[in-house]
C-alpha cells in the first residue's frame, strides 16, 4: 500500500551490509544466521558479527588469545594498548571462556555501509596485527 512503512529489522539490514561487503570483494561469505551471527576472515583474523537486536547494537569480535595468563602488569599493558593502539577496538576477556578478544560495539542506529566496512577493517587489521604476538606473550 502507498504510504505504508515497513518495520526496521536490524538482522535483515546487517545481512544486506554483509552481502555487499562480500560482493564488493568478490568473495563468498556465509550469510548472516537467523540468530544474527556471521563471520568474516581477513588475514589471520576471524571476525564474528553479532546483531544484538534487543540492545540495538552491532558487536564485532576477533579472538586474539586463548585463556591468557594475566597478572597485573599484563592486564595494565592490554588496557594501555586498548587506549593507544587498537583504533575502534578494545581488548576484552570472554566471561565464560577466559579467551582474549578484540571487540567493537556500535549502536545500529545510523550505521551505514561505509562505517560497517571501516569497523570490519579496523578490527580485522588490529587483530591480525596482535593475535600472533599476544598469543606468544600471554601464553
Amino acid at each position: 500500500m502507498a504510504g505504508e512503512t515497513r518495520a526496521y529489522d536490524p538482522k535483515v539490514y546487517v545481512a544486506a551490509l554483509l552481502e555487499r561487503f562480500a560482493r564488493d570483494r568478490n568473495v563468498t561469505l556465509p550469510p548472516l544466521a537467523e540468530d544474527g551471527t556471521g563471520y568474516i576472515q581477513r588475514g589471520s583474523a576471524v571476525v564474528t558479527i553479532h546483531v544484538l537486536e534487543d540492545q540495538q547494537v552491532l558487536l564485532l569480535l576477533a579472538k586474539v588469545a586463548s585463556k591468557p595468563e594475566l597478572d597485573a602488569t599484563r592486564a595494565k599493558r592490554l588496557l594501555t594498548l586498548s587506549f593507544l593502539e587498537t583504533s575502534d577496538a578494545a581488548f576484552a576477556l570472554h566471561p565464560q571462556t577466559g579467551d582474549l578478544y578484540l571487540r567493537i560495539l556500535r549502536g545500529l542506529e545510523g550505521l551505514d555501509y561505509e562505517e560497517f566496512e571501516e569497523l570490519v577493517h579496523s578490527i580485522a587489521s588490529t587483530a591480525d596485527q596482535w593475535d600472533d604476538r599476544l598469543a606468544k606473550e600471554l601464553a
